[in-house]
This record gives C-alpha cells, structure tokens and sequence, in this order.
C-alpha cells in the first residue's frame, strides 16, 4: 500500500494512496502557486511528501544544503527528534499556536523512508524554524 506524507501550510498528516489522488487534485486548483507545492514520490519505498508552503521551494532550492550533503542516518534522526517535539506541540494547543502546528506526523523510525523524503522533512523542519522563529529541539537550525 503506498502511502502520502503530506506538509500543506503548515499542516501533517499520513494518509493513504486512495486520498492521496484526491488530496492533490484538490490542491491543484487551489490558489496556490504551482512552485509554492514541492512533490516527491517514489514507488519503490511506497512513500510520498507533499510540501505545500509559500516560499519553501525557492528556499529549498537557494539556501538548502544540497542532496549528498547530510547522511541519511543524520536526517533520520533529526526528523525523529523533529517529529517528537512537533507532535508534542500539536497536543497543547493552550501552549503553541494551533496555526503553526496542525497536525500530528506519523513518521516511524523503523520504515525507511528515503534519501529525498528525508531530505525535504528534514530542511522543511530547519526552514519552518527558521521562517517561524520556533525551536524544536536543542538544536540550532542552520543552513
């Protein structure tokens, strides 16, 4: 069963292949701008990421550190550590502000996601601190 990791302004969630054909259609009519939505897709580890963030693409692209720089198992564990405390934040919505924080990720650190999933979760999470001004571990965002 493929499955859909989805970042769409703000907002996780993990769904499965039938919602996902849905969920893009609908957002390819939406208002946003087509280089506002970042899709990475791969059949063989039967996950997808959806990022739809204005201005996460340009900053991708422009401040990122470039694919090979980071080691997968380096990625890996950032975004179990990013994943936790953002999931921790998403539960107390009297704490951190519920626009920023929409949904919770279901991101398992015993399925291998990828190279490239990892890649764009893991500079998603460095450019929402950096953009949000939110800190989501001891870590400090660079780029």
């Amino acid at each position: 069963m493929k499955h859909s990791l989805y970042i769409i302004v703000l907002s996780f969630f993990l769904s499965g292949c039938g919602a996902s054909q849905s969920a893009v259609s609908d957002n390819s009519q939406s208002s946003v701008p087509e280089e506002d939505i970042v899709r990475i897709a791969n059949d063989d580890i039967e996950y997808e990421i959806i990022i739809i963030e204005p201005g996460f693409n340009s900053w991708l692209i422009s401040m990122a550190r470039p694919e090979g720089y980071y080691s997968q198992s380096y990625m890996e564990s950032r975004n179990q550590i990013y994943v936790q405390a953002w999931n921790s934040r998403v539960l107390q919505v009297n704490r951190f502000d519920p626009n920023l924080y929409g949904m919770q990720i279901d991101y398992n650190p015993n399925i291998d996601y990828g190279y490239e999933v990892n890649y764009k979760l893991y500079n998603y999470f460095i450019y929402f601190q950096l953009t949000y001004n939110q800190k989501l571990s001891t870590f400090i965002p660079r780029i």
